[in-house]
């Protein structure tokens, strides 16, 4: 008699429905950031408004104007859903995304949401015109990885719980801590979707949890 394999069991509607991701959309190259991470596989929203986080798998925060998105986030209690969305779920800061998250931010000193443990100097590689496309060493697994600087922020100080996995002049450029994830520069502005594939990762990690 024939012995035949059990199949396996089909996947649920939730195990194959696409990670939702939101992009905040207050101010920068948010349209950027959501085509890249559809390119990746995951569902993208544009995020401008508190209620609407409460849907997502995970968040990203992108370059820009730190200042200009701290007024948008100060009003409607939008900073304060921001700190409660954080502490349970994945973000993922890009630049002046980075510079939201750190605990501490100098150049000068503003207003954050103080979780990832990390001083940041803002604008610390010059104007738009020191501005430079660099191909650098990571932990991500792939090789050298493009980075594209511009107004960047400098990453000076990480705490022990942060894992840094590139650095740029022996500065930290993309780091980890639990369920963040920041850089220092911008990975929607290449072709590269290692690291935007990297925080899917952290974020199934988190579903799964």
């Amino acid at each position: 008699m024939a012995i035949h394999a059990a199949r396996p069991a089909p996947k649920s509607a939730a195990e194959t429905k696409p990670l939702t991701i939101g992009v905040l959309a207050l101010q920068g190259d948010y349209d950027a950031h959501a085509r890249a991470f559809k390119t990746s596989g995951a569902q993208t929203v544009l995020v401008r408004k508190a209620e609407e986080l409460a849907a997502l798998d995970g968040l990203v925060m992108p370059g820009g104007e730190s200042t200009t998105m701290l007024k948008s986030l100060e009003k409607d209690r939008f900073f304060e859903a921001l700190e409660e969305f954080v502490s349970t779920k994945p973000v993922f800061g890009t630049c002046a995304g980075c510079i939201l998250l750190a605990r501490e931010v100098k150049n000068p000193v503003q207003r954050s949401l103080g979780v990832l443990d990390a001083t940041v100097e803002r604008n610390a590689y010059g104007r738009q015109i020191d501005s430079t496309i660099l191909t650098l060493p990571t932990c991500v697994p792939g090789g050298p990885l493009e980075m594209v600087f511009i107004r960047s922020p400098r990453i000076t100080r990480v705490g022990e719980e942060v894992e840094v996995l590139a650095r740029r002049d022996g500065f930290p450029t993309l780091v980890r801590q639990g369920q963040l994830l920041a850089c220092t520069f911008h990975p929607e502005m290449t072709a590269d979707t290692r690291v935007q594939s990297l925080f899917l990762d952290m974020v199934r990690a988190n579903k799964d949890r």
